[in-house]
């Protein structure tokens, strides 16, 4: 008979000490790089927990529930669904996506959730759980009230449990974020009844990454960027100062010349797609048109952008709508438009313009991830030599070169929008390539 077998490779003796220990525990916290192994010893540490709890229903989340399923449940093929082959199959559980997993004790469900969003909470109610399991914990909401906070909400529903066991990881974030003050490392002052452990890790602890393998990641990054020192060196950082740094040094090292991205050139980049975003203004924002190409390598270049400060009567910004898709189109090849999901009138109002025009692109919502995402996806590109602007895109030239994190805010990472900056333009840039970030960062 052929069996197919996870192709494990060598744990570090840092990696075998927290998962002994750590199972003998009642919650387990891992902090540290990207790569250096945290959710693949969280997904051991649950299969093994699973099958002799008497706990029949348990959590498993993320910042989004597609989030939860492909780092836990796939998890690079050392997920749940991998350690149980044979022996679970997904399904629904009371409209919740679920994996059911046969196990030496009886069949248990692992509910698969979502927990960014300040509702995600509604989606766990009614179950107790034995078995939480959440990556990238510090992007789940949380609240003063416990009623709605996702933390709060999922932590009580594992009392009436009669094996609880919580596994929590994360990349470090602002070290005054406060998960760190009311949750990690308070529990680590206090301890916890049951047992409480913590562990850092730095991609160097994962013995599987190459020495080869780990300066390709570190060429990803701009080395002093608060992304490097997280993501690479596993600190905790405040995020300040200019976003787009190495931008902003030597802008001329990002541009390139219109004619070279023009098909009629002898010259041309290929471009195999293009996609335009656009966000809306209202108050001190503008509205803001951007064009970005892709090429068959993934590179991205944003190709030409539009920016009006004025507050437009809505036939006017259709109107301007239609030109720039259509001169965007007698380049590129255009098919699908993303707008700013907040202004529906005004999205319906351009649906009908096109349509009149005959412009032949979908116009459909922005999804509108998580702003530090997209920003984080930005200087990855940057650092490994894969994003470009045209000249003739001088509103997001001066957009990238100027944005700022706000030094207001010192729980938080949040990009200063007061008006100062041209925030609108980076919106718009950021919904053409929000939909394709993680094939994006795994190619950087």
């Amino acid at each position: 008979m052929m069996r197919q077998t996870i192709p494990w490779g060598t744990f570090s003796e840092k990696h075998k000490a927290y998962i002994k220990t750590g199972i003998k525990s009642r919650m387990c916290v891992a902090e540290g790089a990207i790569r250096s192994g945290k959710t693949i010893d969280h997904c051991i540490m649950a299969a093994a927990y699973l099958e002799t709890t008497p706990d029949v229903y348990h959590l498993a989340s993320g910042s989004t529930i597609g989030n939860a399923k492909l780092n836990i449940g796939v998890c690079n093929g050392f997920g749940l669904e991998n350690l149980f082959r044979g022996r679970c199959r997904w399904g629904q559980y009371r409209d919740n996506e679920a994996l059911f997993i046969r196990t030496k004790t009886g069949e248990k469900v692992v509910i698969f959730a979502g927990g960014a969003k300040a509702d995600s909470y509604k989606r766990i109610l009614g179950n107790s759980y034995g078995l939480w399991i959440a990556t990238e914990i510090n992007e789940h909401y949380d609240c003063a009230d416990s009623r709605s906070s996702f933390i709060k909400v999922a932590s009580g529903r594992q009392i009436a449990a009669q094996r609880p066991f919580t596994l929590w990881d994360l990349n470090p974030c602002n070290p005054n974020a406060s998960i760190y003050a009311d949750y990690i490392d308070k529990y680590r002052e206090t301890g916890l009844p049951g047992g409480y452990l913590y562990q850092h890790f730095t991609v160097h602890d994962n013995a599987t990454v190459t020495p080869e393998r780990l300066q390709e990641i570190e060429a990803t990054y701009e080395k002093g960027t608060v992304w490097y020192r997280r993501d690479i060196l596993g600190e905790r950082a405040v995020a300040q100062g200019l976003i787009y740094q190495a931008f902003a040094d030597n802008p001329a090292k990002f541009l390139v010349d219109p004619a070279e991205l023009d098909y009629r050139s002898e010259r041309h980049v290929e471009i195999q797609r293009a996609v335009i975003g656009v966000d809306f203004g209202g108050g001190t924002s503008a509205h803001a048109f951007c064009c970005t190409g892709f090429t068959r390598h993934w590179d991205v270049i944003v190709l030409a952008d539009y920016r009006c400060p004025d507050a437009l009567d809505p036939e006017r910004l259709a109107r301007d709508f239609v030109d720039f898709v259509t001169a965007c189109k007698q380049q590129w090849f255009v098919v699908d438009v993303y707008c700013d999901s907040a202004e529906q009138t005004l999205i319906n109002g351009l649906r009908t313009a096109a349509a009149r025009e005959r412009l032949g692109v979908n116009i459909l919502n922005a999804l509108k991830r998580p702003i530090n995402d997209r920003i984080r996806t930005a200087c990855i590109l940057m650092a490994s030599g894969r994003f470009r602007v045209s000249t003739a895109a001088k509103n997001t030239i001066d957009a990238l070169a100027t944005a700022v994190w706000d030094p207001k805010q010192i729980t938080e990472d949040v990009r200063l929008d007061n008006g100062t900056s041209n925030i609108d333009n980076l919106d718009a840039l950021e919904y053409t390539y929000e939909r394709d970030m993680r094939t994006l960062v795994e190619l950087g």
